[in-house]
């Protein structure tokens, strides 16, 4: 059964808890998402380790009951001021 983007969005915040998560399903097919995570906890590790603990947070979903995962993974720039 295809997981929703609702839960694929709550796993990742249980996990990451300071994240903002936008999720996007590419398909139509809730099967095939897009995920942007962007979250202070991520400062300081590569962009690699970023998309580890992301994947830890899906707990070995993906390839799984979430087909494919298209992810993106920042750290919120600072706010200037102007």
């Amino acid at each position: 059964m295809p997981m929703s983007g609702q839960e694929i969005e709550r796993l990742i915040k249980t996990s990451i808890p300071d994240a903002e998560v936008t999720i996007r399903d590419l398909a139509g097919d809730g099967e095939h998402y897009a995920a942007r995570v962007v979250a202070r906890s991520f400062e300081g590790m590569s962009r690699i380790r970023q998309h580890q603990a992301v994947y830890a947070a899906l707990g070995g979903r993906v390839g799984g009951e979430l087909h494919a995962l298209q992810l993106e993974t920042a750290v919120p720039q600072p706010e200037t001021n102007q």
